[in-house]
């Protein structure tokens, strides 16, 4: 955890200065920009390692150049605000609130407000041209889609973020300070993704058989012109079902509780674009390899479910190897050679 009363320990920056003018020769002694800089790194750095590593500090700076110094400043500066800010939240909140309600409510939010410009838009009608489908929503099927959503969201979702909150605390969750490097957030981050495609790709092919189509999936399916929000429409055994794809990796780590929000917000964002029905050039499927993005998953929900194909969640690899992708692909090379045989498609 931070030191409150690192700052009474810290020695005066003058020495830094002098330690940093005489090994560089470059910087006169006055230099408001040096000063300020070389005190922050050696508060910043006391405060997240102690004090046995400001000597190491010390000597670093006195090979840096000024632009140098300011990057570390800035670098050291975003660090310590996000601990600050993490600080405030584990000082006045238990871990059961962050864990389940804090992760409740971020989802709540992300979802929202990523999803609902979507209705906005086709309402509107603006952005038509990058539209996937021609077909629009009614307003009355829009507002049953939130409706439905909420009521799963507080009566499903809410109650299994309690029930497993002993487990994820079991396999090693935390929320407390110090936060984890970026390093070892990214490589979960990473194994997530690998690991939740794996398992949805399954899991999604078996709701595509006769009878948990029938009486599960045709739900999500309700919708053949999806938009943002329906990527959360679903029958409540689909939730658990498919959600586990989700929460494995994370249950299987025991991941800091940071690194757990992270992953929470990329998967929310990922499956809104999926499913918001428009394919822009920002898009991240155009800059993305094997990223399957909106075109992709809007190709599966048009299609019947015995034929659809497209299973994968994030990333396309699993399709591509089992060859539940061919004709998404025959299609995309069909336009791609100025033919317009989309109306074709069964």
């Amino acid at each position: 955890m931070i030191c409150t009363n690192t700052y009474l320990s810290l020695p005066p920056p003058i020495p830094v200065l002098n330690t940093y003018s005489k090994a560089r020769g470059q910087i006169p002694f006055g230099s408001r920009s040096l000063l300020v800089g070389c005190s922050v790194i050696c508060l910043l750095v006391t405060e997240a390692f102690g004090t046995h590593s400001l000597s190491l500090s010390l000597e670093y700076l006195s090979h840096c150049s000024l632009q140098k110094i300011k990057f570390l400043v800035s670098k050291l500066a975003m660090a310590s605000i996000i601990e600050y800010g993490w600080l405030y939240l584990i000082t006045h909140f238990s871990d059961f609130q962050l864990a389940c309600l804090g992760s409740f409510f971020l989802h709540e939010s992300v979802f929202f407000l990523s999803g609902l410009p979507f209705i906005y838009l086709e309402r509107a009608g603006w952005l038509s041209k990058y539209k996937i489908q021609t077909k629009n929503n009614s307003p009355a099927a829009q507002e049953k889609c939130v409706t439905r959503l909420l009521l799963y969201h507080f009566g499903v979702n809410l109650p299994v973020m309690i029930i497993s909150y002993p487990v994820f605390k079991y396999m090693g969750m935390r929320s407390s300070l110090p936060l984890p490097s970026w390093n070892v957030v990214l490589t979960q981050i990473i194994f997530y993704f690998i690991l939740e495609d794996f398992v949805f790709y399954w899991g999604h092919r078996v709701l595509h058989t006769k009878w948990m189509y029938k009486y599960v999936h045709s739900v999500h399916h309700e919708y053949a012109t999806p938009f943002g929000l329906t990527s959360e429409y679903a029958h409540p055994a689909e939730i658990l079902f498919l959600g586990f794809a989700t929460i494995i990796g994370p249950a299987i780590t025991g991941p800091h509780l940071m690194t757990l929000w992270l992953w929470m917000v990329l998967r929310v964002l990922e499956t809104v674009e999926a499913h918001c029905g428009y394919h822009f050039p920002w898009s991240l499927s155009n800059f993305l390899p094997l990223y399957g993005g909106a075109d992709f998953h809007d190709y599966h929900h048009r299609l019947l479910y015995t034929k659809s194909g497209n299973y994968s969640s994030t990333f396309t690899y699993m399709d591509w190897v089992f060859g539940t992708d061919k004709g998404y692909r025959k299609l995309k090379a069909l336009k791609n050679g100025g033919i317009e045989d989309g109306s074709k498609q069964k």
